[in-house]
């Protein structure tokens, strides 16, 4: 089971990076907080000191077209909010 999916690069996530050391990622829905804070500490070698998850549902969603009404859904997902140590810091525009 791979944990990690991807990180989450918005406007707000890149501002709480640089003020409060958070970084969030897309998470996979079954791992819980201890995978999380392993996966994060492995694959960026960091210290975490603190894991928080928020579960998305996905919305129900609908369009209308020329060949009728599209129906479906977004899908589901969890969202892993990772706090790190005072002077670690992780850079995901480095091997752009």
């Amino acid at each position: 089971m791979q944990i990690i999916i991807r990180p989450v690069l918005t406007e707000k996530m890149t501002a709480q990076g640089e003020k409060l050391n958070r970084f969030a990622f897309i998470v996979d829905r079954r791992a819980n907080k201890i995978q999380i804070r392993q996966a994060v500490e492995d694959m960026y070698g960091v210290v975490v000191t603190d894991v928080n998850t928020v579960n998305y549902m996905g919305k129900e969603k609908s369009r209308y077209t020329k060949s009728g009404l599209l129906e479906g859904r977004s899908n589901h997902f969890k969202k892993a909010i990772v706090t790190l140590k005072e002077g670690d810091t992780i850079d995901f525009y480095s091997n752009i």
